[in-house]
């Protein structure tokens, strides 16, 4: 996830050619007499976890799952300072937030011979190795989904252009008042396609996660824009099911979205559709890491375990539409998952994502302030 050349459609879907083997030569579940009962306390993004795959679980190992449902990533950091690392055994950060987690000391490492990492994808399990190893204590945080940012829309409204859809289209007076967006990614969203017309230097919006002085100029010029052409926005959405209401329900046509929700609405038949857009899609791997006031620790990693097999993770695909960093997980997945993961990143779309960059403290607080100046507006 460092850089697009190792985010290509080799490691995201296949990984090692030996891992995969290895996974799909596992039994599907071993049940556990250590954690063959009790509870679990999950506090992770709201679509992840599917009604089927959880039933799954509790069958198989006797655990019951208490689920919350969270729709941002300061949500759950909000949750854990305010708790202080208490009330939940696993939480679901995405993996460029480590430069915020690691000085609030708020999670645990993972105990790896309990983990069994040979069947995700390298790639990604390599992110907890190297990014989420705090005080050289080992991985504080394991793949669970992937996904990324780009543009969804009704197909029944309206129709990309030849070459396809931008992140321009959401702030377009073509489409002016039926839009939609996320407000930070969004924004940044709009910082790309300044990029790509020529209306900001090429580069500038990675630029400016390097230091505060370049991020505060690149911002304001995003900001400025952005704040001109905020009428044309119709909804900024906060999670998963914000943004499907949007497309089916609240007038929006085009729409900066998760690849998730206007896929599962795609599976349902509904007249949706989703793409890479032209600048690049956003990709982020969210994640599993545990508290240090987790309780549960031996249902914690029966959970993990059972995540990490192939059929349950495949058939969870199904339902959230998002993607499985688990080895052969696309097995199990049904065909329409597959037709949509190629539609959605059609020619050298994998080749071209951009991995959202690691987000110091400081850059998290200052986008901050745009955003409210953005919405304040």
């Amino acid at each position: 996830m460092k850089s697009k050349s190792n985010f290509s459609r080799r490691t995201v879907l296949k990984g090692a050619t030996t891992a995969g083997a290895a996974a799909l030569a596992t039994p599907l579940y071993v049940k556990s007499a250590l954690a063959s009962s009790g509870e679990i306390n999950i506090l992770m993004w709201s679509d992840y976890l599917p009604e089927k795959f959880l039933n799954e679980f509790q069958a198989a190992s006797g655990i019951k799952v208490n689920y919350t449902g969270i729709g941002s990533n300061e949500e759950i950091i909000n949750k854990m300072k305010a708790t202080k690392g208490q009330g939940f055994d696993i939480v679901s950060p995405t993996n460029n937030r480590s430069l915020q987690w690691e000085p609030l000391e708020l999670l645990q490492p993972f105990d790896m011979s309990k983990v069994p990492i040979d069947k995700v994808n390298p790639a990604m399990a390599k992110i907890g190795v190297d990014a989420w190893n705090f005080g050289d204590k080992g991985a504080h945080w394991l793949p669970h989904i992937w996904g990324t940012e780009g543009i969804a829309w009704r197909i029944d409204k309206w129709l990309p252009p030849a070459e396809g859809p931008s992140y321009g289209d959401v702030w377009s007076e073509e489409n002016a008042g039926k839009t939609m967006g996320r407000a930070h990614s969004m924004m940044l969203g709009a910082g790309l396609y300044m990029e790509r017309i020529g209306e900001m230097e090429a580069g500038s919006v990675w630029a400016a996660y390097k230091d505060e002085e370049t991020m505060r100029k690149v911002w304001g010029q995003i900001t400025d824009w952005c704040i001109a052409r905020k009428d044309r926005i119709k909804l900024i959405w906060n999670d998963a099911d914000t943004q499907k209401n949007g497309l089916l329900n609240d007038g929006v046509i085009v729409g900066q979205t998760w690849d998730g929700p206007p896929l599962s609405l795609k599976n349902a038949g509904d007249p949706v559709n989703y793409q890479a857009p032209i600048e690049g899609a956003m990709a982020w791997v969210d994640g599993m890491s545990m508290p240090i006031g987790a309780k549960n620790i031996d249902q914690v990693y029966e959970f993990v375990k059972f995540a990490f097999e192939p059929k349950p993770a495949g058939e969870a695909i199904d339902s959230h539409g998002y993607n499985s960093p688990v080895l052969g997980a696309d097995k199990f997945a049904g065909q329409v998952y597959k037709d949509n993961f190629a539609e959605a990143y059609p020619g050298d779309a994998l080749a071209n994502l951009n991995p959202w960059p690691a987000e110091a403290p400081w850059y998290a607080d200052v986008r901050t302030e745009f955003v409210n100046k953005f919405k304040s507006a």
